[in-house]
């Protein structure tokens, strides 16, 4: 399934660098040392990870298929001055060295990828014995806001249904997140699950904030840019009238699964 984040990249951008504080603390004290460590983050985005594992100290090079997005990234690298590399591309051909990555990260993007792909070729360019860690977050509240944001946003789907995306759609039970077939998938292509785990962490919203967060998802993505406009005002005039001016907290998970890659039952044979 495709969607053009390219139609969303300024709201994503500015509402969606919401890496949780602890994400990177919970892999060091898991023993995962990225320091010095060669990286490929898949579907980048606008590099919200790439930069928390360059900040570690990884060698990083973060992969996207969406230009309005490497765009964004590119922006920040010069407003903070780093040096980040960005490609064009996508998990399914990176186009990056063969057995080069000591890990692979995925962040909030392995339900988009055709996963079969995707795994041969991190496989391909992962060394023996790397790390991949897929990790995916999202608000998970039933709170008076999530629940009128989703009738709000409902009413302009087909169907009047909001569905999760991509591939999170077609799961049937999942496992801390995650679709079960996905832990199959990772098994047959030899990485081992090594740990998955999760933690819940509190975003505070202005209305305007999470206005511009619903206007970042991927359920605004089909909808050409005037539609998008109407569809947030409507909402923001549903939040001022209905909680006025105040800050909305919106638990979130954070979900995260750290696999090492095995080698294939050729690189065993002697």
């Amino acid at each position: 399934m495709k969607v053009n984040f390219g139609n969303v990249a300024d709201n994503y951008s500015l509402y969606r660098n919401d890496l949780p504080a602890d994400f990177i603390p919970a892999l060091i004290i898991r023993g995962y040392e990225i320091k010095g460590k060669k990286a490929a983050d898949l579907g980048a985005g606008t590099g919200v990870l790439t930069r928390a594992l360059c900040e570690e100290g990884a060698d990083v090079t973060g992969i996207e298929p969406s230009r309005e997005l490497i765009k964004k990234a590119e922006e920040q690298n010069k407003e903070e001055g780093t040096q980040i590399k960005y490609k064009y591309g996508c998990a399914e051909s990176t186009g990056l060295r063969d057995e080069h990555f000591d890990y692979v990260t995925v962040f909030r993007a392995w339900h988009w990828f055709d996963r079969q792909k995707a795994l041969e070729e991190i496989r391909r360019i992962s060394k023996k014995n790397s790390t991949l860690i897929v990790a995916d977050s999202g608000f998970v509240s039933k709170s008076k806001v999530i629940r009128d944001t989703m009738d709000i946003v409902g009413k302009y789907k087909h169907g009047g249904k909001i569905i999760p995306a991509g591939a999170k759609a077609e799961a049937g039970q999942v496992i801390n997140g995650f679709p079960v077939d996905w832990f199959r998938e990772w098994q047959d292509a030899h990485f081992d699950l090594q740990e998955i785990y999760k933690f819940t962490y509190d975003v505070l919203f202005t209305n305007e904030d999470w206005c511009g967060r619903v206007g970042s998802l991927s359920w605004m993505a089909e909808f050409e840019g005037k539609k998008q406009q109407a569809i947030l005002n409507e909402l923001y005039d549903h939040l001022l009238y209905t909680f006025g001016e105040t800050d909305h907290k919106i638990e979130h998970s954070c979900f995260t699964a750290v696999l090492k890659r095995n080698p294939d039952p050729v690189d065993q044979m002697y």
